[in-house]
């Protein structure tokens, strides 16, 4: 190790945050010099590579970060590569003894952690792991028998028979410098994170703000109306009935446990059934990060082995190009990926019609369209993103029984029986009245907007078909 003075080492993944940050806390309280990092690590084994509107949020995100830092007396360093060379070169340059992270729960993710803090310990460093980004760990909620659990409700009625998640922690108004010399830092821009040739990114610019800053006020927002009547509101695309906090809580911008507490902060613990059936949504984020953690290849692999015989089809490349840029004929689904090209997200209702659409109506592997929407969605995770195509492919804990195809024109008839939210995303269908407007290939005259690609009552029927040879196979 160099000779140099003792110093600390806080490595930020997916908690780019102050507030509530329990490594960065710790960092004061220990009191040496401190080097923050950041580290874009693409290249260790099993390590996802980020989708492209992820990328773009972690440009934003990384540079608010690097402003609060700033604000509050250090610095951010930016290095790339693969994560244990890093941070033990970074190790050396700094003199390190203190190297402190926030935990993450993905398979190949732990295992590099595991290496590091094996590393750490051989060479005289205290390494120290701290939870940030869930309110129960995986290990913590199981089942009688000692085994995770596989189904939702019993599992977030462990969570909360297991008390309540610990108070938030407030931002640190000062951190330590980083002391004498001056580590080397990447550049930002030079990561190319941003889309060029196109940039495809002006709507998401005008649909978020990512960082700190943004989180909270969104959640401040959320928490000032729409909660009050998020039972009903969250299934309504065409108005402001969600949070839309999932992509700060992808990147730890604000802690689940900060939203838990400012909503118990608000609420009375008598409050309406709105305010618990939100709880239950954080609740859901949970559950997810617990599949992933025992199962590591959620994203890649079926929950239910029994789905690996199941009868996928191949998809025409018109077809999935048609679902791709919401072409599809259907209003609803159409709608949500035009909004998923446009803002990098899309209404969670409409997320499972669009969904069902592609692996029940198409027949085509959901692993297809969760590479999708990896590669579209600014909120997209690990856990959430799989686990949630899972659900509705049903061949997820917990999933949506296969049976169970969602009718986009129903779906769109029931939740946006005005056409709202239809003509915000499709244009063409403006002229139509808020009954055609659903089913727009009865109109006579309308010109720009596609035919169906496939028909519903048909399509259902092999879908079915398909899934009862399935059935017929076990036996």
């Amino acid at each position: 190790m160099a000779s140099r003075d003792a110093s600390t080492i806080v490595w930020l993944r997916d908690d780019l945050r102050l507030d509530d940050n329990p490594a960065l806390t710790h960092a004061v309280d220990v009191g040496l010099p401190l080097t923050v990092v950041y580290i874009l690590d693409e290249e260790s084994p099993g390590v996802r590579p980020l989708g492209g509107a992820v990328k773009w949020w972690l440009h934003h995100s990384l540079a608010s970060l690097a402003a609060a830092l700033k604000d509050a007396g250090s610095t951010l360093v930016l290095r790339r590569g693969p994560a244990g060379p890093v941070i033990r070169g970074l190790a050396e340059e700094t003199g390190a003894k203190h190297l402190l992270w926030n935990r993450r729960y993905g398979g190949p993710e732990r295992a590099v952690d595991a290496e590091i803090k094996t590393w750490a310990a051989e060479n005289g460093i205290d390494a120290a792991s701290f939870q940030a980004s869930l309110l129960y760990e995986p290990w913590t909620i199981t089942t009688g028998s000692g085994g995770p659990y596989k189904v939702f409700t019993p599992f977030w009625r462990a969570c909360m028979a297991s008390g309540e998640p610990r108070k938030p922690m407030d931002a640190p108004t000062h951190l330590p410098s980083p002391g004498a010399g001056r580590v080397a830092s990447d550049v930002l821009s030079e990561w190319s994170l941003l889309p060029v040739s196109p940039d495809w990114s002006g709507g998401l610019a005008r649909t978020w703000q990512p960082g700190e800053a943004g989180a909270h006020s969104r959640l401040d927002d959320f928490l000032d109306g729409p909660v009050n009547e998020y039972g009903d509101g969250r299934d309504v695309p065409g108005v402001e009935g969600t949070s839309r906090l999932s992509p700060h809580l992808r990147f730890g911008e604000i802690s689940p446990f900060r939203v838990w507490h400012e909503i118990r902060l608000r609420f009375p613990r008598e409050a309406t059934p709105d305010v618990g059936i939100f709880r239950s949504e954080l609740g859901w984020r949970e559950f997810c990060w617990q599949l992933l953690y025992v199962n590591p290849q959620l994203a890649t692999r079926n929950y239910r082995p029994e789905f690996d015989r199941f009868e996928w089809q191949e998809p025409t490349a018109a077809e999935l190009e048609a679902w791709r840029q919401g072409r599809t004929g259907y209003p609803l689904v159409d709608a949500g990926m035009r909004q998923l090209w446009q803002t990098g997200w899309m209404h969670n209702r409409v997320r499972m019609a669009a969904a069902s659409f592609l692996v029940k109506n198409l027949l085509a592997d959901w692993r297809l369209g969760e590479a999708w929407f990896w590669d579209t969605l600014v909120d997209a995770d690990a856990a959430s993103n799989p686990a949630n195509w899972q659900w509705v492919a049903g061949s997820g804990a917990d999933a949506s029984p296969y049976f169970r195809i969602f009718n986009p024109v129903t779906q769109s008839k029931k939740f946006d029986a005005e056409g709202r939210y239809l003509r915000e995303f499709i244009p063409e269908l403006a002229p139509l009245d808020r009954k055609a407007i659903h089913e727009p290939w009865k109109s006579l005259g309308l010109e720009g907007y596609p035919a169906p690609v496939v028909g519903l009552p048909e399509s259902r029927e092999r879908a079915l078909a398909t899934y009862q040879r399935l059935k017929d196979t076990q036996g």
